[in-house]
Parts: structure tokens; sequence; C-alpha cells
């Protein structure tokens, strides 16, 4: 069955993007697919990346998108939330309608001290 997100709001910027909670985004982690859009030395610096988030560079989305599992509710992940809203809406505008932005990014999940893998 399909995790339904409790809080999502239309994203101010893109159209068909709801942004999701960093902490819904935790606390439901493995009802999610992950989707790391940093660059690969950001998602192993000082910021971290989720456990099991899978790293896949903005610029990959056109080439990966045939890749990313799309079973469960896949939420896309930055380090503001700029570029992952942007994965988001390229991701629905290719059919993948079952896709979110995680709010505020990596900036946010370590500012809640989430948990982080380096």
């Amino acid at each position: 069955m399909d995790y339904e997100f409790k809080q999502k709001l239309p994203n101010p910027n893109f159209e068909n993007v709801f942004d999701v909670t960093a902490e819904e985004v935790n606390s439901n982690a493995e009802n999610l697919t992950l989707i790391d859009v940093r660059q690969p030395e950001e998602y192993t610096g000082e910021l971290g990346h989720i456990h099991n988030a899978q790293l896949v560079v903005l610029g990959e989305i056109p080439n990966q998108i045939k890749n990313i599992p799309t079973d469960k509710p896949v939420v896309f992940i930055c380090r503001s939330g700029m570029r992952s809203a942007q994965a988001s809406a390229y991701a629905y505008s290719l059919g993948i309608k079952n896709t979110y932005n995680m709010l505020g990014g990596m900036l946010l999940w370590n500012k809640l001290s989430l948990p982080v893998e380096k």
C-alpha cells in the first residue's frame, strides 16, 4: 500500500510539486524511495545523506528516471529544497505522479538533528 503523506503543501515555485517535512520523511523512510540529487561531494560532505537515499545527480535525472523505483512515493532531496523541487517537477512531467520534495533539504534535516550518514 502506498504511503500517504499527512503534511504536504504545494511548492510555491513549481506546479504539481508538493513539499513534505523532514520529520515525516524521517519517520516513514522505509515506506519511501529517497533520491538525493546533490553532487557526490555534497552527498558525502559535511551535511551527509539520509540512510538508504540513492544518489542521482540532478543533471542525470533525465537518463536515470527509468531506474527510479516508483512502487513507493518518491522523495527528492537536496541541500536546501530547490534542486529537489526541480527534480520532482521533472519526474512528474515524465509521468511519476507520486513524487515529493523534501522541504528545507539537508540543511533543515541537520538543523533538526535527524540521523545522517557520511
